[in-house]
């Protein structure tokens, strides 16, 4: 551990005749956690033992296959997090399909676990995942139009020619608290025709999708907060318009019954503009409060210029009674952007008329001028109250701690301390 000098860093501000929460971010012990970490960080509490499950499985031919999904547990937040890279324990997981036959294809990061309420051990997780895909591991089939067209491709994150990544959202299962894992099945994805292609994608960021994802449950479904980063239409680069693509991209929400976790492809309904009704790989809207207007730097997912928010990490506060949400933003190529970012909602029922759109302008909550700032989330503390509570990344309190990856740096750590306040 490093020991930084404190510092305090306080905003408030109202939206319309609503005060939004204040909060202060507090400098405190660095705290480093273990390299595999690419994405929001997905836990549950098994019995008296948190459970965390961070790192990527699966085919990958642009940056090799890999087997770093793995779990670590202990007996608060700390502790868990603060495991050597020997305790992690590699689960069972389905393998890669076979080309052209359903199943597991590509890569996959676990970013929520949803914990069954009606099985009294705990021990029945389903988990949401982020699926990348090349046309090379899943090329487009005309029966089933599943797939990508290795045509006009554009290119990737990669210092080296390879292809842009396309990405999907996923679900698995598990009854025994996460030791194995069975694939259920796709929660959402976008298909060949909306992929942003050359002569226009030249962002080195994905081809298109939909991805990093997060999932909080209110009542009998399950809500997902994701990253837009698909054509909102038929993409023709002769009728391509940037303000169009803009207008469908940033973090958008779709919803699916928690009795479909276990057949979910074609279930989940997205938002479109005035309820869930947009089919599960269909178009919907984003939230609009969310999206950063053109005149303030906002811009398409495919432009180098960059201009978007991604990467939500949602929460429940206990202490303020509403809803948080964490966010990076992306300035430039190659997903750079420095600053992130924080919005409330104060409507718990999400399903409830609007209340899922209900969220604030968000505010800064991080800058880190000259690095690249990913995958911020909060998460819990090891105090008894948190402790006893049981909470995780999903719920929480008055304090939590606040982690993000340094993308440049290859880190995945935590230097402050977020306190709220009504």
């Amino acid at each position: 551990m490093k020991r930084l000098l404190p510092f305090l860093f306080l905003i408030s501000c109202q939206l319309t005749s609503t005060k939004l929460p204040e909060f202060t971010l507090k400098a405190t012990d660095t705290f480093h956690f273990n390299n595999f970490v690419d994405c929001n960080m997905a836990e549950a509490w098994i019995g008296d033992t948190l459970r965390i499950f961070p790192g990527k499985y699966g085919e990958d031919p642009v940056w090799g296959e890999a087997h770093d999904l793995k779990f670590a547990s202990g007996k608060n937040a700390d502790e868990v997090f603060a495991s050597p890279a020997s305790a992690y324990i590699a689960p069972s997981m389905p393998l890669n399909a076979a080309k052209g036959t359903p199943g597991l294809h590509g890569a996959v990061w676990f970013e929520t676990v949803y914990q069954d309420t009606k099985d009294q051990t705990g021990k029945t997780l389903y988990a949401v995942y982020h699926n990348e895909n090349y046309p090379e591991t899943l090329p487009y089939d005309s029966a089933t139009n599943e797939g990508y067209i290795d045509h006009k491709w554009p290119l990737g994150l990669t210092e080296r020619i390879t292809p842009a990544a396309v990405c999907r959202i996923g679900i698995m299962k598990s009854t025994n608290g996460g030791w194995s894992w069975e694939n259920k099945g796709l929660f959402l994805e976008d298909k060949q025709p909306r992929m942003i292609l050359k002569p226009h994608n030249t962002s080195k960021t994905f081809a298109g999708g939909v991805g990093d994802p997060s999932a909080v449950a209110v009542g009998d479904h399950l809500y997902l907060f994701y990253g837009e980063y698909g054509y909102p239409d038929a993409y023709d680069s002769l009728s391509y318009d940037a303000k169009q693509e803009w207008g469908g991209q940033c973090i958008s929400i779709a919803k699916i019954a928690l009795t479909d976790l276990d057949h979910p492809q074609g279930k989940a309904k997205r938002w479109d503009g005035k309820g869930f009704h947009a089919p599960w790989d269909g178009t919907g809207k984003p939230i609009a409060s969310l999206q950063i207007p053109i005149e303030k730097g906002g811009g398409a997912a495919s432009s180098p210029k960059g201009g978007f928010h991604w990467g939500p990490s949602v929460s429940w506060n206990e202490y303020l009674e509403c809803w948080v949400m964490l966010m990076g933003r992306v300035e430039g190529q190659s997903w750079v952007g420095d600053k992130l970012y924080i919005s409330f909602n104060p409507h718990k029922d999400l399903g409830k008329d609007d209340h899922s759109q209900q969220w604030s302008t968000p505010q800064l909550l991080l800058q880190k001028p000259g690095h690249v700032l990913w995958y911020p989330s909060l998460q819990p503390l090891n105090t008894p109250e948190d402790i006893a509570a049981k909470r995780t990344s999903m719920r929480l309190g008055k304090k939590a701690r606040l982690f993000f990856k340094y993308s440049d740096l290859g880190k995945y750590m935590s230097e402050y301390i977020i306190e709220f306040k009504k």
